[in-house]
């Protein structure tokens, strides 16, 4: 539930899928965009806005659409940005990332590249720009780039939970699945990750793509316990029950999700095909008018229209 006098988040879920918790993310994005960067950010608060790896879909989506994050506060293991310990050549390198992740997360490509590619001269072992730059070049439909940053970073920072969490989502998008669920393992064994629901949903989306349910329910339910407000759990989770014809379990999450975010269409939709799994009219006539009024124009709408409550 939201805290008294609050409204829910608004984010979106991308087409298909849904990377989401404390920020709009991995298939949340905050609606309105990333605000302008104005002066240098950390690098967690620059890179934890960029993907909430995995998102909400069930197609494939771009990382920046789901679940792909690339970078966490940092750790004892490395200096805090702006500290001391930090090199001057390490703080530009982070600066130039940050202003990469912004353009990136804009869908402006180019600008992030160039970005990526300053960071790279100035510090060319710092290992999380690889990360960003594998991202990047997957959005761009570059897989053969994709691999070789990823490849990059991970010899700089094997153990990286960052960069592993990223590189599992690649390896799942690129048809790999089975071998992305190896990626988010590692990740969560890093006992200073301080976002393990990431992984964890998107092992969980992962799962069901290759038809391993028991899996995909394992980690979602991990997921949610970590992070109760994580809309990538919750919807997966709702759409999992609700296939299996556990209705009530689904409507839970359902719920629980439109109480949490502001609806969408995918949202609606979803809530209202668990309703009429349960018989329960009122309700599904009263989402059914939301999803109408407020998208009339959307795929959902289009299904409602056509009867097709299993789509």
């Amino acid at each position: 539930m939201r805290p008294a006098g609050s409204s829910p988040a608004k984010c979106r879920i991308a087409p298909g899928c849904v990377n989401a918790s404390s920020a709009c993310a991995s298939w949340k994005e905050p609606i309105d965009g990333p605000a302008p960067v104005k002066a240098p950010l950390a690098v967690a608060a620059a890179l934890a806005s960029l993907l909430w790896l995995a998102g909400c879909a069930t197609d494939g989506t771009s990382a920046s659409e789901s679940g792909a994050n690339i970078a966490s506060p940092p750790t004892a293991r490395s200096p805090l940005p702006g500290s001391p310990e930090e090199s001057e050549e390490r703080r530009r390198a982070r600066i130039r990332l940050e202003l990469a992740a912004s353009y990136y997360q804009q869908s402006n490509f180019t600008v992030a590249l160039d970005e990526l590619r300053q960071a790279i001269e100035i510090d060319p072992n710092y290992a999380p720009v690889y990360g960003v730059l594998g991202l990047v070049y997957n959005d761009l439909g570059d897989r053969d780039r994709a691999e070789d940053a990823f490849q990059r970073g991970l010899r700089l920072a094997p153990n990286d939970a960052d960069l592993n969490n990223s590189y599992g989502w690649f390896l799942c998008q690129t048809g790999r699945e089975r071998a992305s669920l190896d990626r988010f393992a590692r990740a969560l064994n890093d006992p200073l990750y301080r976002t393990p629901a990431k992984p964890l949903h998107n092992a969980g989306i992962c799962a069901l793509r290759i038809g391993d349910e028991e899996t995909a329910e394992r980690n979602l339910q991990r997921a949610f316990q970590v992070d109760p407000s994580n809309a990538v759990a919750m919807y997966h989770l709702a759409e999992l029950y609700l296939k299996r014809g556990e209705a009530s379990r689904a409507r839970f999450y359902s719920q629980r999700l439109l109480s949490t975010y502001e609806p969408t269409a995918q949202t609606l939709w979803l809530a209202l095909r668990v309703e009429h799994s349960l018989g329960n009219g009122d309700a599904e006539k009263s989402l059914a008018l939301q999803l109408r009024r407020r998208f009339p124009d959307s795929p959902e709408s289009a299904l409602l229209a056509q009867g097709r409550f299993g789509g």
